[in-house]
């Protein structure tokens, strides 16, 4: 498709180039690009910046020439804006005098918006149908496409909303939602797969003690509605931080995990089992008391005291005492150090993510 043209500002209005301009759009059909890429790859013919919107559908995109995308600018009047239908109309923001070739990039722009928009106005389920939650989460559905589920699910496009990833028990939910719905009246759930997927506006001033035990929860940022596939990406890495025991606690904001959210997406499992003290803290689950050696030395991680740990395990500390030195023996390193303490953390982490992996 990049090959099909030069720059804008360098073709002449002549029969040959119109063609080729028509030509580019056609791909873009044919291809069946979702609205973003059309808006974005005509911004970057045309050099300026474009955009789409139709109040209808809830939807309005603008990109700057660099394919910069951004949802839900105020929409430019004037010459270079061409009606697609009552509800929806596409621009060019061109300062100074037209490129030879605006009139027909502008009309071949509105044509390929209006067949990407008219393919999103058939049915869709009815409000309140789990399958409008999977549509608005959905990153390959359109912009138009989740845009119509996000406002038959009462939200609005432009709205911040986070995505929560619940991992718990049917049952277990009994606390949270009821809290979910008293901070937002139009909280939307769902169940997609083996997790419990909430959209709110708004959160419980203390969500951990709002979820009850045997809940774990990663948080999404708070973006607009549009965009709740990426809240719904980083609340699943956020998710997989979450324990109800160990380093992390049982709620993690994804806006908090700084450079770990990296670690999550780079480390593969096979990458992560190279890693001699995973395998080691392998080892030592297999171990008679290996399940309990374990949870003290996440306990040990979370408070920093042994004395604190045994608490927290309701063990007697000479107990977790033995069980810190029978790891320490094995793993080859003192946990009485920063770095022996920040090295243990790194492996507990390590082997979370491993059997967290998506």
């Amino acid at each position: 498709m990049n090959g099909l043209l030069l720059r804008l500002s360098a073709l002449d209005a002549d029969a040959e180039n119109a063609v080729r301009v028509i030509a580019f759009f056609d791909t873009l059909i044919s291809t069946r690009a979702t609205l973003r890429t059309l808006v974005r790859e005509t911004a970057r013919l045309a050099e300026c910046a474009v955009g789409v919107a139709d109040c209808e559908l809830g939807v309005c995109l603008r990109s700057d020439p660099a394919g910069q995308v951004i949802a839900h600018t105020p929409e430019p009047v004037g010459p270079a804006v061409r009606e697609i239908s009552p509800s929806s109309r596409v621009w060019l923001e061109r300062a100074g005098e037209p490129f030879a070739l605006d009139t027909i990039l502008l009309e071949r722009f509105a044509f390929a918006a209006a067949l990407l928009l008219d393919r999103t106005r058939g049915p869709l389920p009815e409000p309140g149908d789990e399958a409008l939650v999977e549509l608005a989460l959905s990153a390959s559905a359109g912009e138009a496409e989740r845009a119509r589920a996000v406002r038959l699910l009462r939200f609005d496009p432009s709205a911040g909303v986070h995505v929560l990833a619940v991992a718990a028990a049917p049952g277990d939910l009994r606390h949270l939602l009821p809290a979910l719905a008293a901070a937002d009246p139009g909280v939307r759930s769902a169940s997609i797969g083996p997790v419990h997927v909430v959209l709110t506006r708004s959160l419980p001033a203390d969500l951990r003690e709002a979820a009850g035990e045997g809940v774990r929860i990663g948080v999404g940022d708070a973006l607009p509605a549009i965009d709740a596939p990426e809240s719904w990406r980083q609340a699943r890495t956020a998710l997989r931080f979450a324990t109800r025991e160990g380093p992390c606690p049982a709620v993690v904001q994804a806006g908090q995990l700084g450079a770990l959210a990296a670690i999550a997406a780079r480390l593969r499992a096979e990458d992560i089992a190279k890693v001699a003290d995973v395998g080691v803290l392998d080892a030592l689950a297999t171990d008679p008391h290996g399940a309990d050696t374990l949870a003290v030395l996440a306990a040990f991680c979370a408070t920093g005291s042994a004395r604190k740990a045994a608490v927290e395990v309701y063990r007697h500390h000479s107990t977790v005492t033995a069980r810190l030195a029978q790891a320490e023996a094995r793993l080859g390193f003192s946990f009485g150090t920063p770095a022996g303490r920040q090295r243990l953390e790194l492996a507990i982490l390590l082997r979370q993510l491993r059997d967290t992996a998506e």
